[in-house]
């Protein structure tokens, strides 16, 4: 079974469900690591001015945010702390919406949750529920010091977790600015016909397996022809490890009696406060 990389609770109504987090995807790419190839020791990133050229010390160096062009408000350590959102170890769900409602442009990543501690039960009612009313739930949840917008779904006999990206981070199609050419444009019906039959001639069934990046293959192959000449470097390097937090399940008959009983508020439609879109435009801090 794969290593949680986030432990907590959904929370539902009243009930909390505990879950653990695992990743539903990875990186596959070849990753290309600097090296000094006079003594094969690694090769960092350097601090520098990029007006004098000159090296800085860490001390000498601040976060800046550009207000304008070229102008930029300074933000220390400490606000920056303080601004980041409270790690709650839960996936706060605030509202229901129907499953085809969000479009493919907001997903970001996606996860799987597993029961955990207990909560099998409780896990599998969200699960039914949400597979028979066709709706997913919508969440926030904070990963690594930043929250996300997120959605939950059923996935066969599990449930899936996906980030969602914040509305300002998503581009309307109207940036294509589609010209007439495509907006206007009459189809001719035999061309329609042939174009169909083709789709249907080229149609097979899904399968994965079948698909593999060719890139990082021959680089792969490259790198055992030549491991296996002898040809291998030394390199030393350090790991870090990080540490996990569990939540506590509590007994889910009373507590949707209880939120059915009127004790949970209406889900909003607005975005939840935590994420204030900014009064001027701003960028990413470096």
């Amino acid at each position: 079974m794969a290593r949680a990389i986030w432990k907590g609770a959904i929370s539902f109504g009243l009930v909390h469900i505990p879950v653990a987090l695992n990743t539903a995807v990875r990186t596959e790419r070849v990753d290309f690591d600097w090296l000094d190839k006079r003594s094969m020791d690694p090769v960092g990133y350097k601090r520098i001015n990029k007006v004098t050229g000159k090296d800085i010390d860490k001390e000498n160096v601040v976060k800046g945010v550009e207000y304008e062009k070229g102008r930029y408000v300074v933000i220390s350590e400490e606000e920056i702390r303080k601004a980041r959102p409270e790690a709650t170890q839960t996936i706060d769900i605030f509202s229901f919406v129907d499953a085809g409602d969000i479009p493919l442009q907001h997903f970001d990543t996606p996860y799987y949750l597993s029961p955990d501690r207990r909560g099998g039960k409780v896990y599998a009612l969200l699960r039914e529920t949400l597979a028979s009313t066709g709706k997913v739930a919508l969440a926030t949840v904070v990963l690594h010091t930043r929250q996300h917008l997120a959605l939950l779904r059923p996935l066969d006999e599990a449930l899936v977790m996906i980030t969602l990206r914040w509305p300002e981070e998503v581009r309307g199609l109207e940036t294509l600015e589609l010209d007439s050419s495509v907006t206007d444009v009459k189809v001719d019906k035999r061309e329609l016909d042939m174009a169909k039959r083709l789709v249907e001639d080229m149609s097979g069934v899904w399968s994965p397996d079948e698909y593999h990046d060719a890139f990082r293959q021959t680089i792969l192959d490259l790198v055992e022809e030549k491991a296996s000449k002898g040809k291998i470097e030394t390199v030393e390097k350090g790991e870090a490890a990080g540490a996990e937090k569990s939540a506590d399940i509590i007994d889910l008959t009373e507590l949707l009696k209880r939120s059915l009983g009127g004790k949970v508020s209406a889900p909003s439609k607005k975005k939840p406060a935590a994420e204030k879109k900014p009064a001027k435009r701003t960028r990413k801090a470096s």
